[in-house]
């Protein structure tokens, strides 16, 4: 997930001089933590992991969704002793939305706080904005949905620090080409995408660069756009079979209501931005049918056998339903504990060299190893609803 905020250049070289490079740390190697820190983070008594989260501001859905996840996968681990014997303590912090806070936040956890590793950010934009203050720092951060390509690598260089839950854009966006040509059979797409968001520009060329049919129209929003009916107007002369819609909640429920009243009935495909029931409440329940999604996580399709599992658990702890992010906000907390599962020390170091070499982790969102760009290989789901209920869910493996 991403949203596009254009102070990410300005900080990230306003702090290269005082950090060392996004690019990689020449003659480093990947050693996470500095000694001292190092051996601070062993002397004390509890194993502090920091929160660097969206819990408020434009996205907070999806931080709060996050939290929940968080807080009982750290509930489980605790209750069997923590790590390696040694408990689990929560540094959280709001980053209210806002990409500079995510900076701020990353910096106080890594020098103040002295946590062991980041979970953190939710969007693509708050997880890149802070690699240079935990490269700095050695300290190692998991973005459980930030899906931009260019977090684990930019400018061909794997950034040493910086790990993934989600799939990445690259790969959902071939998933969905994918899906309209062999599952719907679809020849010609519409394309309505947000300019203001890499997010959806990632999605958006990974698509065109798989779907092998004719985009009839390359339709384009700005982020908080509200009345999409000029747009539509013009879409609904043309012959064409399907919508390709990647973008957020808020834009795509407008854009799937207002066509809908508008008479537009052919399929709207997008990303795992649509994994929030507020975009149910946005576009109408009777509005959201034919639509088709992909997501991280999902009851119907379960990717390993530790789903029914944690679906009781978290039932019985928040009364509902796991959602993709509650999934992978855990996984995330687990994939930390996995790291250091054959670890003697339990600091910065080691947490990077077992997230570096995690193979075959069991989570919910499925079986996944690290590869060497820090990606996790598995597999994703495409989501089918009809009234705003999901019908169908179709696992699809990398």
């Amino acid at each position: 997930m991403k949203k596009s905020i254009g102070l990410f250049l300005g900080l990230l070289f306003c702090l290269a001089g005082c950090s060392a490079p996004i690019g990689g740390i020449p003659g480093g190697g990947l050693i996470g933590g500095t000694e001292a820190v190092n051996q601070a983070q062993e002397e004390n008594k509890e194993l502090k992991i920091g929160i660097d989260l969206e819990l408020s501001g434009a996205v907070a859905s999806y931080g709060q969704q996050q939290m929940e996840g968080i807080r009982l996968a750290v509930k489980e681990l605790n209750a069997k002793g923590g790590i390696k014997g040694k408990k689990i303590k929560l540094i959280k912090k709001d980053n209210k939305s806002d990409t500079s806070e995510a900076v701020s936040i990353a910096s106080s956890l890594t020098t103040k706080d002295q946590v062991v590793g980041i979970v953190g950010g939710v969007t693509s934009s708050s997880s890149k904005a802070i690699i240079p203050n935990i490269t700095k720092a050695k300290i190692p951060a998991i973005t459980p949905s930030g899906t931009d390509d260019s977090i684990t690598v930019l400018n061909g260089q794997v950034q040493p620090y910086m790990f993934r839950t989600s799939f990445q854009n690259s790969f959902q966006g071939v998933v969905l080409a994918n899906y309209a040509m062999n599952s719907l059979q679809a020849k010609k797409a519409v394309i309505i995408a947000d300019v203001s968001s890499d997010y959806v520009k990632g999605l958006t060329k990974a698509f065109k660069d798989t779907f092998q049919g004719e985009i009839v129209a390359d339709e384009k929003f700005n982020q908080k756009d509200k009345d999409f009916r000029a747009i539509l107007t013009k879409l609904r002369e043309q012959d064409f079979d399907f919508i390709y819609l990647p973008s957020y909640y808020e834009e795509a429920g407008l854009i799937v209501k207002q066509a809908r009243e508008m008479g537009i009935k052919q399929p709207i495909l997008g990303g795992d931005g649509f994994s929030d029931e507020k975009m149910v409440t946005i576009a109408g329940e009777e509005n959201m049918s034919n639509i088709f999604y992909t997501t991280h996580f999902s009851e119907s399709a379960p990717s390993s056998a530790r789903v029914p599992d944690f679906i009781v658990s978290f039932k019985k702890t928040y009364g509902k339903n796991p959602s993709a992010f509650n999934a992978l906000a855990y996984d995330s907390i687990y994939m930390m504990a996995a790291a250091l599962k054959n670890s003697d020390k339990l600091n910065s170091q080691e947490l990077t060299k077992g997230l570096e070499k995690l193979k075959d982790f069991e989570g919910v969102t499925g079986i996944m190893t690290m590869d060497e760009n820090h990606n996790p290989r598995k597999p994703a789901v495409v989501i089918g609803l009809e009234k705003g209920k999901q019908v169908s869910a179709e696992s699809v493996n990398p």
